[in-house]
């Protein structure tokens, strides 16, 4: 069987045994050690091997099969995308789809578990999902509380192949079997792994307390607050796909998941692991995407401007901005009929306006009052030969009633409406009244400028567009109502030419006499109709990694995608770049939230503590109580303070010493990047890590929380060493 890579290179069929041992591990290739596993593995291989050939065929026959109804259709590409999945999962992987197994108490045999499940031809379990309840001691058990095992394996793979695996027992009968206990467990093995430019899951190293965290339901906020190196957003990802499997509320049919991250360096790292643990079409995406001017749009300098612009009350000006332009007619307006006058007076006319619900976008809003007037009008005339459509027939025809409508209630661009806000003194402060003279002052924008978007512009620009919907709703939907009544029309005649033809009257074919079947039978996916934005939601759950730097204006435009509340937010209050003083649940319930829970994550698995002892007193000289996580382990290197002019020589050095792993230079805009070695700010460091940092005049950074945050950051993206180097 041959596969691809994760860089999309073909895998040739691999040796007959599954683990390749190095030398000093020839101890535990002993046959008595590994014999079940090989004979389990050559299991797994033939199922995979039969499971992919029988998914290809299926996905061929029903690409191959005609096209029916709409939803008939619908199911299809439904079935055809989710076969797909799981053929490209079993492709991904081999026989590494196997994390490890676990040997019950109770004397029955091991159980083998996968990163999805996997049955052979007769219907025995050989790999249990990660997700499922019944795995989940394979993570949590502990000596303290080993959950009904006796005994735990957990294996290495490399290139297809285990390198290494290691045994934990529980009980005194689990020794049994067993190769000599090593000092590591996986996790810490796993620790001293190269870097690379994509981040790997850690799903054969979960430890009990992240494990804990992955598996917490989806009602409410979770917090997943750790520092650096605690392996948040790994747990945050890996909850992702256990909330996708467990709970089928959060279904893409139901709205799915997004996960938004600090910038497309992240997306770029974490690509990878998602689908590694069996999840596909989860979105993802910055803050700046939710919006479209946020490709473009400029760092705010003014500090004044990005303070009023951060708060979530001032976007909420964007109600009354809108609101401004839904104001009903104060004058009667009269229609000419073939049939009679229709007046509709200005109370008329508020009852038409009063009629639009909230939620219905102010753009797609003007049909509701056109329906609205003609119920109004219908209601007053006595002729029972004059129906709603010749009613509103009538009206639309009328020049002098559109003309009113349009002005009450006009289309509106949010670009606009935001511009105005900026650029209009007068329109800002009704809208916002609680703004003082030096504050609207602060604000405004000359009009030539108004629309020159920074990114504190962009959740209001996010907020307008929610509350105006599309300017060409309106349209759209009368070309698809002319469309779908011309297909009605022509499916009947069609239908009468078949019922004309059926001589008896009896037989499928009678069906077609119901109104319900014959409506069914339009194809509604041929019909004209917007193209909806994948990210507008709304989403059944969002992720939110490093959630300290949202300000509250932010925070509106994710809450607006998801309004169950179901979030998980993983940050580090120490690592955010304008101050966090409040504790999470301050923060979170002022911004929208009713239900919060926060889980602490303490341990530093990824930085050695020579880094964090030099790191730990530059973030506590700003944020005294910074949740700074306890190092596990020593990486034997000391920090290596030096001069810029060192720079060359160290990564020459580390490149020759060093055939794997990537490195980042921090802080030197006019490092040119080369393939294993990144050039960063330490902005887009964060939430990446490397084997060296190096840090070139972190004094440079500047001076307050800011500074400090950024030096810290910066310093703890490294897993094994770190270079700091100043000009004098």
């Amino acid at each position: 069987m041959s596969r691809t890579d994760d860089g999309g290179n073909v895998v040739k069929p691999q040796a007959s045994t599954a683990f390749a041992l190095p030398e000093h591990l020839s101890a535990k290739a002993d046959p008595t050690l590994v014999a079940d596993d090989e004979r389990h593995f050559a299991a797994i291989r033939e199922s995979l091997d039969r499971s992919i050939a029988d998914l290809s065929d299926r996905l061929d026959a029903m690409r191959r099969a005609p096209r029916g109804n709409h939803r008939e259709n619908l199911d299809r590409d439904t079935e055809v995308h989710r076969l797909s999945a799981r053929l490209r999962a079993l492709r991904r992987f081999g026989l590494d789809l196997c994390l490890g197994h676990i040997v019950p108490a109770d004397g029955t045999g091991p159980v083998y578990i996968g990163r999805f499940g996997l049955t052979d031809d007769k219907g025995r379990r050989l790999l249990l999902d990660w997700r499922s309840p019944a795995a989940e001691p394979f993570f949590a058990a502990t000596h303290a509380e080993p959950m009904g095992l006796a005994s735990r394996r957990r294996y290495r793979w490399t290139r297809g192949r285990i390198g290494d695996y290691w045994d934990e027992v529980f009980t005194e009968e689990g020794f049994g079997g067993h190769a000599a206990l090593d000092d590591q467990s996986a996790f810490i093995a796993g620790l001293g792994a190269h870097r690379s430019d994509r981040m790997r899951d850690v799903l054969g190293t979960i430890q009990a307390d992240q494990n804990a965290i992955i598996r917490a339901g989806s009602a409410g906020a979770l917090v997943v607050d750790g520092g650096p190196g605690t392996g948040k957003t790994v747990v945050a990802l890996h909850r992702t796909a256990h909330l996708l499997y467990s709970d089928p509320r959060l279904g893409h049919r139901r709205g799915g998941v997004l996960f938004v991250g600090p910038h497309h360096p992240y997306l770029a790292y974490v690509a990878d692991v998602l689908p590694s643990l069996g999840e596909e079409g989860v979105r993802t995406c910055t803050p700046r995407d939710l919006v479209p001017e946020g490709a473009t749009a400029e760092a705010e300098t003014d500090p004044e401007v990005a303070r009023l612009k951060s708060s979530a009350r001032l976007v909420r000006a964007i109600e009354p901005a809108v609101g401004f332009y839904e104001r009903p007619p104060t004058q009667a307006t009269t229609v000419s009929t073939d049939w009679a006058d229709l007046r509709l007076t200005a109370a008329d006319w508020a009852e038409a306006f009063a009629a639009v619900d909230p939620v219905v976008p102010h753009n797609e809003a003007r049909e509701v009052i056109l329906a609205e007037l003609v119920e109004i009008a219908t209601d007053r005339i006595d002729d029972e030969d004059v129906t709603p459509d010749m009613v509103r027939a009538a009206l639309s025809r009328d020049a002098e009633l559109i003309r009113t409508l349009h002005r009450a209630w006009p289309l509106l661009e949010p670009t606009d409406i935001v511009g105005d806000l900026w650029s209009v003194p007068a329109y800002l402060r009704m809208c916002a009244p609680w703004l003082d003279p030096e504050e609207i002052r602060a604000l405004r924008r000359p009009q030539e400028r108004a629309q020159e978007w920074t990114v504190a512009d962009l959740p209001f620009l996010d907020a307008a567009r929610q509350r105006l919907g599309d300017p060409k709703a309106s349209e759209l939907k009368r070309r698809h109502d002319a469309s779908a009544a011309a297909e009605r029309e022509r499916m009947a005649g069609v239908i009468d030419d078949l019922l004309h033809a059926d001589d008896d009257g009896e037989g499928v074919v009678t069906m077609l006499h119901g109104q319900d079947l014959r409506d069914s039978l339009v194809d509604e996916a041929a019909l004209p109709g917007a193209e909806s934005d994948p990210l507008a939601g709304t989403f059944a759950h969002i992720v939110v990694d490093e959630a300290q730097e949202l300000t509250d204006a932010e925070w509106q435009m994710l809450l607006l995608r998801c309004p169950s509340r179901s979030f998980t937010i993983v940050g580090d209050r120490a690592q955010a770049r304008h101050g966090f003083t409040e504790s999470w649940r301050e923060r979170l319930a002022r911004v929208g939230f009713d239900r919060v829970e926060v889980a602490s994550l303490s341990i530093n698995y990824r930085t050695p503590s020579e880094v964090m002892a030099q790191a730990e007193p530059v973030i506590r000289a700003v944020l005294p109580d910074a949740n700074v996580p306890t190092s596990i382990r020593d990486g034997g290197v000391p920090v290596v303070h030096g001069s810029v002019a060192d720079r060359d020589p160290v990564l020459e050095t580390w490149l020759a010493e060093n055939a794997e792993g990537t490195a980042c230079v921090i802080g030197d805009p006019v490092f040119r990047p080369t393939p294993r070695v990144r050039s960063l700010t330490p902005e887009l460091a964060k939430g990446l890590e490397f084997d060296l940092v190096v840090l070139v005049d972190p004094r440079d950074f500047g001076e307050g929380v800011e500074g400090a945050v950024d030096r810290y950051v910066a310093m703890t993206r490294t897993t094994r060493q770190l270079v700091v180097l100043t000009s004098s």
